[in-house]
């Protein structure tokens, strides 16, 4: 949200473990729990406020710091469950006036790095201002800020993702956008980031549209290296928003399926320094076993197996600007083939996209050129099995976690 001004609640309470939920909480605070994998799914009764365990509310008008015309409230006539699997944030006029509803999850759920995504059916007319975005703390800019979708009615095919800092905050965020051909708010769709130090990455329905790294902040302090909080909003006018809100609805409503964190995060504020390699292991799930440069020899054309994982350097896989690194040396799908049974090896980085590989939050590591994942060929799971693209099927073979 352009020049956000932040009311976090006072009370600072330990979150609830729910059953199924993989949350670890940090030595040195109180404020919350930091997180690793959390979902709220939003499947409460009609009518039912949201679970006061992950969320809090901020209530009162004023204009936010941008001009905005409603006063959010904790009713639930703006902020309630569908009983479908949904929750509702309602954008209400009442004659001149407008209520609506915004929930941050401050002081009981902190997310730092890994991947973060809603699945949301934005409102749609001239004067909304829909947003499911992140704060790093109560000082801002100087906390950051990191938008994971903005749209606004009045540029209705538009989703917007932006970084707001010192130095580069309200109109001068550093973000990009994604014109989608039709409004937004047409359909449901998954707005995310994949964040890791140094990087973050949007995306919609799992297709990437911008990424920023610190070289993006115009020599500015990058300022997303600790933990930050979730909030969900709708907002009437204001300074980015503008638009026609007196030709809107009644009501108008934003509908989110369910809010997720999943990935790894480097828990406490100084984590302990990464493997030999400057990477990380990549683990088959089917096998137990990493992925693997034979003989930890870094030749162009080594085609990479499956190996006992043994925190060494050819184990060691750091994920930069889209490409996974290992002995200076990139994966690389064997003549930039796309087809099913291209090999998959090692190769003198160069920019392409038959080296861009991504492991994705579903656990599968995919090759943006074809769309193909990694594969053990022949389902193998031992040492020596090589590996290649081929469809993703989620089969055991196709998924890989961090180790």
């Amino acid at each position: 949200m352009r020049k956000s001004r932040l009311l976090i609640a006072a009370a600072a309470v330990l979150v609830t473990i729910v059953g199924g939920l993989s949350i670890t909480s940090r030595n040195d605070t109180a404020e919350a729990a930091l997180v690793t994998n959390w979902s709220d799914e939003f499947n409460g009764a009609a009518g039912q406020s949201v679970n006061g365990a992950f969320w809090n509310f901020n209530t009162g008008g004023g204009g936010w710091g941008n001009n905005e015309l409603q006063v959010y409230s904790s009713s639930t006539n703006n902020v309630s469950m569908d009983g479908q699997g949904h929750l509702v944030i309602n954008a209400r006029k009442n004659g001149n006036s407008w209520t609506s509803g915004r929930i941050l999850t401050s002081g009981k759920v902190t997310v730092k790095y890994g991947h973060v995504e809603a699945r949301i059916q934005v409102p749609k007319g001239s004067g909304l201002w829909p947003a499911f975005w992140m704060l790093g703390g109560g000082n801002w800019p100087t906390d950051g800020e990191i938008d994971i979708m903005e749209n606004v009615g009045r540029d209705p095919n538009v989703v917007f993702g932006t970084l707001h800092g010192p130095g580069y905050s309200g109109g001068n965020g550093v973000g990009g956008n994604r014109n989608i051909g039709q409004a937004v708010g047409n359909a449901f769709h998954v707005f995310s980031i994949d964040w890791s130090p140094n990087l973050v990455v949007w995306k919609i329905d799992n297709s990437e549209y911008f990424r920023a790294t610190p070289a993006s902040v115009r020599g500015n302090r990058w300022v997303y290296d600790h933990e930050f909080f979730i909030i969900l909003n709708v907002a009437v006018g204001g300074n980015f928003g503008q638009g026609n809100p007196g030709s809107l609805p009644a009501e108008n409503k934003m509908l989110v399926d369910y809010v997720r964190v999943s990935g790894t995060n480097s828990g406490p504020t100084n984590p302990p320094p990464p493997p030999s390699g400057g990477g990380n292991a990549i683990r088959g799930n089917g096998s137990g076993r990493c992925i693997d440069i034979p003989g930890a020899s870094p030749v162009d054309g080594a085609r990479l197996q499956l190996f006992d994982c043994n925190s060494t350097g050819a184990q060691s896989w750091a994920a930069t600007n889209g490409t996974l690194v290992s002995l200076g040396k990139c994966m690389d799908a064997a003549g930039g083939a796309t087809a099913n049974g291209t090999p998959i090896q090692l190769a003198t980085c160069n920019g392409s996209n038959a080296q861009k590989f991504a492991l994705n939050a579903s656990g599968d590591l995919v090759n943006s050129a074809s769309g193909r994942c990694v594969d053990v060929a022949n389902r193998g799971t031992a040492n020596g099995s090589l590996l290649q693209l081929w469809d993703c099927t989620g089969a055991a073979n196709q998924k890989w976690t961090r180790a």
